[in-house]
């Protein structure tokens, strides 16, 4: 699209995870599309290069604004959000796409396992705080990058993967976790004007995601995942396209509407889900 033709002129997005990999060229495809574009990000550094990248990628665009956070701490993620809510009237899109593998076990300064702290919590409470901006962004999106994650199930006696870690323990079920968020959100928020939904990305390769595991898991995802931008593509088409305006609540793979696997469409799992989310973060319900 040329200057002036973008089917986000005018609008604000918000996106986490921007400094590689999906978010990245999640926060590219939405500035293309003429999006004052924020990205959410841990390092300043790498927060500023990415900038400078989407900014060369999408000339035109409105200049990209940084937001440091790190989205294992929830007072980080109070401070960020407020300071958005402070300098933004309206949201309009967000992308929630950060997430962490660890190879160890990890606990944050809340007391909480990192990957399930940071992967679905911080989706949670980020979201959360920045409903009045999305309310009064309306109509407005909000986008769970998650995955396909088979037979993974959220173990509520088992949150924080005490019994046993590793982090194909920890994390397939932090994918499932934002899938139910998702869910519940949607029908949450129904005739509010705010969407919300979730995709399987597939396998990406060359994203910061996977550096701390290593090993074969990081090569076979290397040699055999698309690209990055191939990754965004049903991010950005479901942050943009007319035709999901009205759409909530659904899981999508290449721009299709798939089923949510196993957990994934449990009633009474998603409502307990929400429940200890809300206990875990001390939001007011």
């Amino acid at each position: 699209m040329g200057p002036g033709m973008g089917t986000m002129d005018g609008k604000v997005a918000l996106v986490t995870g921007a400094t590689s990999g999906i978010g990245k060229a999640t926060a590219i495809g939405l500035a293309k599309e003429g999006a004052a574009i924020t990205i959410l990000v841990r390092s300043k550094e790498r927060g500023a290069a990415a900038a400078r990248e989407i900014a060369a990628a999408a000339p035109g665009a409105p200049p990209v604004s940084l937001l440091e956070c790190d989205l294992s701490s929830q007072a980080s993620i109070r401070r960020a959000a407020a300071e958005f809510l402070a300098t933004h009237e309206k949201l309009h899109v967000l992308v929630n796409s950060a997430g962490v593998f660890r190879k160890a076990r990890r606990v944050t300064p809340d007391g909480l396992e990192e990957t399930f702290a940071t992967n679905y919590l911080a989706y949670f409470l980020l979201t959360n705080l920045l409903l009045p901006a999305l309310k009064r962004g309306a109509p407005s999106r909000v986008v769970n990058v998650s995955s396909r994650y088979g037979g993974a199930k959220v173990d509520f006696s088992d949150l924080q993967t005490e019994k046993k870690y590793s982090y194909m323990r920890s994390t397939p079920k932090t994918m499932v976790a934002r899938v139910l968020f998702t869910q519940e959100m949607a029908e949450r928020l129904k005739g509010t004007g705010v969407v919300v939904n979730t995709l399987h990305p597939g396998l990406v390769k060359d994203t910061q995601l996977l550096n701390d595991v290593g090993g074969v898991f990081r090569w076979m995802t290397n040699a055999f995942g698309k690209s990055a931008a191939e990754g965004a593509d049903t991010v950005v088409w479901l942050a943009t396209a007319p035709e999901n305006a009205a759409v909530t609540g659904k899981m999508f793979a290449k721009r299709k509407e798939i089923a949510t696997p196993g957990q994934g469409s449990d009633l009474a799992a998603r409502k307990r889900l929400w429940d200890e989310s809300v206990k875990l973060t001390k939001l007011a319900p």
